[in-house]
């Protein structure tokens, strides 16, 4: 089994080792196979070639009975023949005393093939006797000098290999160090981005494979960077808004608190002098009961930008009587229009930022609607679902807009929503047509607790 923390360059190094080793052995395998076959046939043929020899010089013997016994006529044939390759001939008397046996092999005698090589193509011996007349001739197969050149040329072979498998691996081991080495630079890239450092890039490589693996991390790179700067930039944008609700906050609470008092006392001063003055100044009070009724304006006019700023019941009560309250009072302002608003899950949990975010996003749908929509109908919905996760849609059958001509620098409402959506995680989804606009948010359940 291959350890996991091995390089690729030793696991391709080894692979061809391997394949290498394999392709040798096979090799090997055909050229022992062959020499057997090779050796057996040679010696065979050599077999067969020199019974026939002896045979015509037995029959030549017996036929003309002037040039002697047949024994004594092999025995000088025999000796002037001398070595036979692959042969091993033997004469005999008829007291079985040996005559004449042919001398051994020398050829190639300093070549001493290993036991293994010779168990494996050495032929099986083949004896041939023949008896004649006073005497016996036998004729064994004799393959030792075939094998010991046969041998020689194996071995030759054998180191020829090993020094192509040794040059093989050092070539790919050098070829595979060379090719790779773009791998160590795209490692020390990748841990770099690990580390945080999004501006680091690769230079093109040589190769085309490497040279795309590089395009895509710089592309990888490049789109991390966008999208931690937007992160960066949303988290921003999250604490502006926070600041911006607090000093709304504060802002509300110094007009109830500051404001407020003064109108009222206002109010009052105007009212005690109207009813002190009506019979004797009559004109006195009625520009008192002036100043009451303009007081009362700037109270009505105070309350609606207090609850533009930041409305007391969400504090106090809750959100979903927060947006009940805001749709009442957009049902007052706008009697023509049928406003829907359908709450569903505990909407009440959902946490203070959460709560002025959501708020915040319907409030300005709500106010677009009512504005530039013309539309009859507004339905508001919000719904938290069984598995914790928060739905928003605010539809209306209004005339629509087309949302790629909306310019986003010149309008933040839409692109506002679309912040306050993606600062929890959220998908902003605005589908419009002549039939109307929906708008579809959706929160995921890790982002409300």
């Amino acid at each position: 089994m291959v350890p996991k923390n091995m390089s690729l360059r030793l696991r391709l190094n080894l692979l061809i080792t391997a394949l290498s080793l394999a392709f040798m052995l096979a090799a090997g395998w055909v050229i022992v196979n062959d020499a057997k076959v090779s050796i057996r046939e040679r010696v065979e043929a050599a077999s067969r070639v020199t019974v026939q020899l002896l045979d015509n010089v037995i029959v030549t013997s017996v036929m003309n009975p002037s040039l002697g016994e047949t024994t004594e006529v092999l025995n000088v044939f025999l000796r002037s023949l001398g070595y036979v390759r692959s042969n091993q001939i033997s004469l005999y008397d008829s007291r079985g005393n040996l005559l004449y046996e042919s001398p051994k092999s020398t050829y190639q005698s300093d070549v001493h093939p290993p036991q293994w090589f010779v168990k494996i193509v050495e032929p099986k011996q083949e004896s041939v006797q023949r008896r004649v007349r006073f005497g016996v001739l036998i004729i064994n197969s004799n393959a030792a000098g075939s094998i010991r050149q046969t041998w020689r040329g194996v071995e030759q072979l054998m180191w020829m290999g090993l020094g192509f498998f040794l040059l093989l691996n050092v070539m790919v081991y050098a070829l595979l160090s060379h090719s790779l080495r773009p791998v160590g630079h795209i490692l020390n890239a990748i841990n770099r981005m690990e580390q945080g450092d999004l501006t680091v890039r690769l230079k093109p490589f040589k190769l085309p494979e490497f040279d795309t693996i590089g395009h895509s991390l710089n592309r990888m790179a490049k789109s991390l960077e966008a999208e931690r700067q937007l992160e960066e930039n949303r988290q921003l944008t999250a604490l502006i808004q926070t600041h911006i609700e607090d000093e709304r906050r504060s802002l509300a609470r110094e007009l109830h608190d500051e404001l407020g008092q003064y109108v009222t006392a206002i109010k009052t001063f105007a009212v005690g002098i109207a009813n002190k003055t009506v019979e004797k100044m009559p004109d006195v009070s009625s520009n008192a009961q002036t100043i009451v009724a303009a007081a009362n304006h700037i109270y009505d006019g105070m309350h609606d930008i207090i609850r533009h700023l930041r409305p007391g019941a969400l504090d106090n009560l809750g959100l979903s009587e927060t947006l009940k309250d805001a749709v009442n009072h957009l049902e007052k302002q706008h009697p023509m229009i049928d406003f829907k608003l359908e709450l569903t899950g505990e909407l009440n949990r959902l946490g203070e930022n959460l709560n002025i975010n959501l708020y915040r996003i319907v409030q300005e749908s709500l106010n677009n609607a009512v504005k530039h929509a013309k539309a009859s109908m507004i339905s508001i919905s919000l719904k938290q679902e069984l598995n914790g996760n928060l739905n928003l849609i605010i539809q209306d059958n209004g005339v629509g807009m087309d949302i790629n001509s909306v310019d986003q620098t010149q309008h933040f409402g839409m692109l506002g929503m679309r912040e306050r959506t993606q600062a929890f995680r959220g998908k902003f989804d605005v589908k419009s047509s002549s039939k109307g606009t929906k708008i579809s948010i959706h929160i995921p359940k890790e982002s409300i607790t």
